[in-house]
């Protein structure tokens, strides 16, 4: 290979190189690179660094996010269904909040 002072621009074949860039291996001139995370690199690879990468998802990512949310509204559910059970459960006086009428402090002094 024919050392950075003999080779061209990609781009423009009549302008001498100035860098190398890492990622595809071409020569470019100084307009034609950037420097990027502390290296310099070309246009064209610099547009496929900063796009995000596109994952496709598959059909299990689907059902197992379907399969929590559905676990977590059965929780709630269970969750209310327990505190109204725990609720039903107190006896009739508190509902009715003749137990709160007397004292406890009076209870207490009677002993």
């Amino acid at each position: 290979m024919a050392p950075l002072l003999h080779q061209r621009c990609f781009n423009h074949s009549l302008r001498e190189a100035a860098a190398r860039c890492p990622e595809c291996g071409r020569f470019f001139c100084r307009e034609c690179v950037t420097e990027h995370d502390d290296r310099v690199v070309c246009a064209a690879c610099l547009r496929q660094l900063v796009q995000p990468r596109l994952t496709q998802r598959s059909g299990f990512v689907a059902v197992v996010r379907t399969a929590q949310t559905l676990a977590g509204v059965l929780m709630v559910w269970l969750f209310f269904y327990l505190l109204g059970q725990m609720l039903v459960s107190l006896p009739d006086s508190f509902h009715e909040g003749t137990l709160w009428k007397g004292s406890w402090l009076d209870e207490g002094e009677s002993r």
